[in-house]
């Protein structure tokens, strides 16, 4: 049910912001801004377009599509998790950037450098996975337990070995140094905008957006990567992993509206 209601609330909202900044770059030029949200649109909207996989999977409790999908799925679906986690960092240090340095950011504040910057982030994203997902035994990524199929759910001793350190890897890298960056900026563009001569409905609406996307952040991705770190403790594959999924989830219809 989540899932489905994820996909409905998700491909309007971002097809409908996707068209927004569309829009707005080709009237205004494309700002690092627009840079930054049009590639946080494009990685909710490759999660949108594998939730209906998601969704039947978690429904029937079996994986009834061909085992070749299964890496492809994988591979796409923790992807674009990750790279929205990059994208709300790039977006959220844009906006701490304006506020703090204004005239310095102004003459760096050109699209080229933030395509460039983009790039690299979907390159440490997609060098990630792809190590991660080869880690975990190269054909047997589809597994049998208690008579269902399992797409890249149940692992060996061997196959733990190597995938809960890269697990581990992952949530420091790609969700806890870009939480610990998103939290400084906001941290400092509210104490910068309280300070300021806003007016104090300007104030209040930066403010909530600042303070709501950090929310929106920890909510949707905290979980997901807390059971990286109990898995790499435990030196299991948590069972409640595939739970904590449902929330990073989420993030394809909050997203839009922060």
């Amino acid at each position: 049910f989540v899932y489905s209601f994820t996909f409905m609330l998700g491909l309007p909202a971002n097809l409908l912001v996707l068209s927004v900044y569309v829009r707005k770059a080709r009237k205004r030029g494309a700002t690092p801004n627009v840079v930054y949200a049009l590639n946080l649109c494009l990685a909710n909207l490759v999660l949108v377009a594998w939730l209906p996989v998601k969704a039947l999977e978690t429904l029937l409790q079996d994986w009834r599509f061909p085992a070749p999908v299964c890496p492809v799925y994988s591979f796409f679906l923790f992807s674009s998790l990750y790279g929205s986690c990059l994208f709300i960092t790039a977006v959220t240090m844009g906006r701490y950037l304006s506020i703090a340095f204004p005239l310095v950011y102004k003459r760096y504040r050109r699209a080229r450098i933030s395509c460039f910057i983009s790039a690299a982030l979907w390159a440490l994203v997609l060098l990630h996975l792809g190590v991660g997902l080869v880690a975990e035994g190269g054909a047997n990524f589809v597994s049998v337990k208690d008579e269902a199929l399992a797409c890249y759910d149940h692992f060996d001793a061997s196959q733990l070995a190597v995938l809960l350190p890269l697990r581990l890897e992952m949530a420091v890298v790609l969700f806890l140094l870009p939480l610990t960056a998103s939290s400084f900026c906001t941290l400092r563009c509210v104490t910068l905008v309280w300070r300021s001569n806003l007016r104090p409905a300007g104030k209040r609406r930066v403010l909530a957006v600042a303070l709501s996307t950090l929310a929106v952040f920890v909510v949707c991705y905290a979980p997901y990567n807390a059971s990286h770190v109990v898995g790499f403790v435990s030196g299991e594959n948590v069972e409640w992993r595939t739970y904590a999924m449902l929330t990073s989830s989420c993030n394809v219809f909050l997203e839009p509206v922060v």
